[in-house]
C-alpha cells in the first residue's frame, strides 16, 4: 500500500535492490540502512530510523503483558482500553 511520498522503513536485512526498486516504482522513499557490503550509496535518515526503533521497542514492552500479547479481549473496544491502560502504565512508571 505504498503511495506517492510515503516512507518505507526497514532493517539492514531488507536492503536489496528489488525492495528499493519497488519503493521507487511506487514513488515512495526507502529509508533502509545500507548493508556493510553494499557498493552504492543511498539516502538514509538516521533520525527517522531512530523513531522507528522507538516504536518497535514500545511494542516489545507491550508484549510483556500477557493479556495484550495473547489478546484475551476479543472485542476491539475492550482490547483498545487494555492497550491504553498498559501504555499509560509504561509511560508513567510510578503507577
Amino acid at each position: 500500500d505504498l503511495g506517492d511520498g510515503d516512507i518505507l522503513l526497514a532493517d539492514k536485512g531488507d536492503d536489496s535492490n528489488a525492495i528499493r526498486a519497488k519503493a521507487s516504482e511506487r514513488k515512495a522513499w526507502a529509508n533502509i540502512p545500507p548493508k556493510a557490503n553494499r557498493k552504492g550509496t543511498f539516502a538514509f535518515c538516521r533520525w527517522v530510523y531512530r523513531q522507528r526503533n522507538l516504536v518497535e521497542r514500545f511494542f516489545n514492552q507491550i508484549k510483556q503483558f500477557r493479556g495484550i500479547a495473547t489478546r484475551y479481549d476479543k472485542r476491539p473496544d475492550n482490547f483498545l482500553a487494555a492497550l491504553k491502560f498498559v501504555s499509560t502504565r509504561l509511560w508513567c512508571p510510578s503507577l
